[in-house]
């Protein structure tokens, strides 16, 4: 896993540069207490949940609404909390002491930083409680499953569907092009395993003349700073294209196009939003995003979680929950339908 996790970084080292939005630093939220996300009914095992982003995140919602309603048909108990920004690691670190103080009976965790929170999942492991990761891998192998994308495969899908818009665009290859690219945090390796296949595919594909922003724009989290974000990259002179890798900086991307009425700008995003869906659905723009099945991470997360409660070993340490490609022309296909249909 280590070595694994130094060869992605190698691979970003050597093509981008990443960079805050030069905002001003700001105070971190703390965490709350665990709440229950279903009724709580004594006697039912119960399961904890800790997602990244607790405030102005559709795609942790969905998770939420799996976990709950897979809470609800398997009978066991649902308490949840979480980061309001994805780099408040510490918040993770104390929210896993308390789940284990509580007594929970497993823990379903999406970890703010997959290599400073390894050593407490470690402990969690040591300790007998089951531990299921849902979206995010953490550097060791002391855990039970992680349900995730194949997110090495979703950066190449982005790239080869950017190479795509551009085109339809009407940009040739002799154009100068470039393409901005903003990130939720800079620690997880959902981010890193997806830049990595982005940039893979775009080393093989992409025009000469067509280039990354070097300076890879990094909001942590913060509505606000993904918003400031995607200012600075679409103030570059030959800019043609935006990618957000993650949820909160496709939402950003989009709001700053729609304001400033950027359709010059080929979009393609992360997860599905409002935001992201206004832009698509209009013909007047050139959108697409890559959705997850997060809402899948989160039932199937709880339920794996029972059966490892009642002593089942899983097979496997990674399941892909897999992804669909939104764009005008395949948003009314019967798979991505209903993949929306949880969104």
């Amino acid at each position: 896993m280590k070595r694994m996790l130094a060869g992605v970084l190698s691979v970003l080292i050597g093509c981008v540069c990443l960079t805050g939005c030069h905002e001003p630093v700001q105070e971190v939220k703390p965490a709350p207490e665990f709440m229950p996300l279903n009724e709580i009914i004594d006697g039912r095992k119960n399961i904890y949940l800790i997602v990244k982003v607790l405030e102005n995140s559709s795609y942790w919602q969905v998770i939420m609404d799996g976990a709950k309603d897979a809470g609800n048909a398997l009978d066991c108990n649902i308490y949840y909390s979480g980061s309001y920004v994805e780099t408040d690691w510490a918040s993770h670190e104390r929210l896993l002491d308390e789940a284990m103080t509580k007594g929970a009976d497993a823990i379903l965790l999406a970890p703010d930083d997959s290599v400073n929170l390894s050593e407490k999942i470690d402990e969690i492991y040591q300790a007998g409680v089951p531990l299921v990761l849902i979206d995010t891998i953490a550097n060791t192998d002391h855990y039970a499953v992680c349900y995730m994308t194949d997110n090495l495969m979703a950066g190449q899908n982005a790239a080869e569907e950017m190479l795509s818009l551009l085109e339809k665009q009407g940009n040739s290859s002799e154009d100068s092009v470039q393409v901005g690219i903003q990130v939720g945090a800079t620690s997880s390796l959902t981010i890193i395993e997806r830049l990595a296949g982005f940039f893979q595919y775009w080393s093989k594909h992409a025009p000469p003349n067509w280039e990354v922003i070097p300076e890879i724009q990094c909001n942590e989290g913060d509505a606000e700073k993904a918003l400031a974000c995607a200012e600075t990259l679409l103030a570059y002179p030959n800019v043609k294209g935006v990618f957000g890798a993650n949820n909160g900086s496709t939402v950003g991307f989009a709001q700053v196009i729609k304001e400033h009425r950027r359709n010059d700008v080929a979009i393609v995003g992360f997860d599905y939003s409002e935001e992201i869906a206004e832009l698509i659905t209009n013909e007047e723009y050139t959108a697409s995003t890559i959705l997850q099945k997060q809402y899948d991470m989160g039932y199937v997360g709880t339920e794996t979680a029972l059966s490892l409660i009642q002593g089942e070993e899983m097979p496997v340490k990674f399941v892909d929950t897999g992804v669909v490609i939104v764009n005008r022309e395949t948003i009314q296909q019967e798979d991505v339908q209903e993949a929306l249909s949880h969104n």
